[in-house]
């Protein structure tokens, strides 16, 4: 490959972790768009440690948990990339010398309005050994929801009961940018996470209108808000929140008040997934890592760097369970989706065309961001980089950013 350029690309969260190669013809001109933070050592056993010692605008794990009855700790699903097992024996420590047996604890996937885990996906993110030790169970947000009230926006806010039964709720997860709430984590572990279908499908209609809600706008989001108050209703007393590098490795973890510690999580977070803008380009190459099986966030990442006139984007998408089921925004029949579901999704205007790299093709799961008549499929990067040559011959300005699902370009035009 001595006439390429070779940029190597992580690939399969879930799956083993691997790298795909891609070649590009080496007289083109090629960014490899890095965030701050994809390169960050991961913590050690001291900084995990520290982080429980020293929780932001609460009391310790330990000290919450003495007298508690029963424990409920919540955890993100398989369409986020936090390493849950890797987090989970520094609170397990910390109940066990608080005298919490295992028995009085369970773990809830908190799915909001996605798919049940099966045991595979859950011994990937909980460990091998948490299924057979602890109660584990699937959110339901069709049923068994305890009504709390309602939110000062006018959302019915209805949570798992299972949840409510628990007098100490731990929740597990992590901040990435976001498309509706500006970053992932803090109250998203209980709102969507155990929220009812209605209370997700109310929540998740206030995001409509220009400037409301978008990757990176955190401050004044009126979504993200409505998930405070409902986190409060439910009396979540932690919530854990890593940020990770591109090996899915935690490089810094936020304990604490559930508000407080996602106000410097998101802090450190709008560092650690910035991304130097690079504009004006012919062909924008998206990488799907940590949410392969959730790419909706991929366009609006990508779309702002191609040139005006228009250009060729290229999602890279390897997940073999393909695009993780949403009951609220995805489609469920032709012309048919749940209540948040946009009939026309549309690609960003200088899209000239959309090419989906994709071994294991999701043709339905594309509806998230395409017409599906618009999307031009390729099973392997030979297809993509023959196609993309045949257009652009040998001079070709070309943006590959390692993982569109979770940087972001805050110097992008407005």
């Amino acid at each position: 490959m001595n006439d390429s350029t070779v940029v190597r690309l992580p690939q399969l969260a879930w799956y083993g972790d691997t790298t795909l190669e891609i070649d590009l013809p080496a007289a083109w001109s090629v960014t490899v768009c890095r965030s701050q933070g994809a390169d960050a050592p991961g913590l050690d056993d001291e900084g995990f440690r520290k982080a429980f010692a020293q929780p932001i605008g609460t009391r310790t794990v330990r000290e919450l948990a003495r007298g508690r009855k029963r424990v409920a700790i919540l955890f993100d699903d398989a369409c986020r990339p936090t390493p849950v097992a890797t987090i989970l024996p520094y609170i397990l420590e910390e109940l066990s010398r608080a005298g919490i047996a295992d028995s009085d604890i369970r773990f809830v996937a908190a799915l909001g309005a996605h798919g049940a885990m099966d045991g595979v996906s859950l011994r990937k993110k909980l460990g091998d050994d948490v299924m057979g030790r602890f109660l584990v169970y699937n959110h339901n947000p069709y049923e068994l929801c305890t009504p709390l009230g309602t939110t000062i926006r006018g959302t019915p806010v209805a949570i798992n009961t299972e949840v409510m039964r628990c007098d100490l709720k731990i929740g597990i997860g992590s901040i990435m940018p976001h498309l509706i709430t500006g970053f992932s984590g803090g109250p998203k572990i209980i709102l969507p996470g155990v929220a009812s279908i209605e209370t997700i499908g109310v929540n998740h209609n206030k995001y409509g209108g220009p400037g409301r809600t978008d990757i990176g706008r955190y401050e004044g989001n009126v979504v993200k808000a409505d998930m405070d108050e409902a986190a409060r209703m439910a009396g979540l007393d932690v919530k854990i929140d890593a940020l990770l590098n591109l090996k899915r490795e935690v490089t810094s973890l936020f304990v604490g008040d559930v508000v407080e510690e996602h106000l410097q999580g998101v802090a450190a977070a709008r560092k650690h997934y910035a991304t130097e803008y690079v504009g004006d380009c012919d062909i924008v190459i998206a990488n799907c890592y940590f949410k392969a099986n959730g790419i909706p966030p991929a366009p609006r990442v990508a779309g702002p760097l191609l040139k005006s006139a228009g250009g060729d984007m290229v999602l890279i998408v390897v997940t073999p369970e393909g695009q993780w089921p949403h009951y609220v925004s995805r489609s469920w029949g032709e012309n048919l989706g749940g209540r948040t579901w946009a009939p026309k999704a549309a690609l960003p205007r200088n899209t000239s065309r959309l090419t989906i790299l994709a071994p294991y093709p999701d043709r339905t799961g594309m509806d998230y961001i395409a017409p599906y008549d618009r999307v031009n499929w390729a099973r392997d990067w030979s297809e993509v980089r023959a196609m993309l040559e045949r257009t652009y011959g040998r001079s070709a300005r070309v943006a590959v950013i390692p993982d569109a699902t979770c940087q972001y370009f805050p110097g992008e035009p407005a």
